[in-house]
């Protein structure tokens, strides 16, 4: 696999990442605390907050690899991991315009990728 190829890889895990820590401070907030204290020191949110700082750092790694013009592209497969996610995980549902918008995210993808190769 060439560096780009690796690049993209690494760009799209660390969208992964970034996504799971944005259901895991979805769930935390579902949550009741004791305290305010405890709403923000707990377990979820504090391993969330490091799965946002592990993506921040594999984003820089491939950006050095990846055009900085690609990546906000990547980046916006994220809004398809997060509906996705919370899809199975908070049982939430699909809208015609949710559908119609991830639709277009695809689009733009598959769009700028063509262009890209090309």
């Amino acid at each position: 696999m060439s560096n780009f190829g690796a690049g993209v890889c690494t760009l799209l895990v660390s969208v992964l990442i970034s996504a799971v820590s944005q259901i895991m401070l979805k769930k935390a907030a579902d949550r009741k605390y004791e305290n305010r204290l405890r709403e923000y020191l707990n377990p979820l949110v504090i391993a969330a907050y490091g799965l946002f700082f592990i993506s921040t750092i594999l984003t820089m790694l491939a950006l050095r690899y990846v055009p900085l013009s690609l990546q906000p592209i990547l980046e916006s497969a994220g809004y398809i991991y997060v509906s996705v996610m919370g899809y199975f995980l908070l049982k939430e549902r699909f809208s015609r315009r949710k559908l119609l918008g991830l639709a277009l995210i695809l689009l733009g993808i598959f769009i700028y990728s063509v262009n890209i190769a090309g």
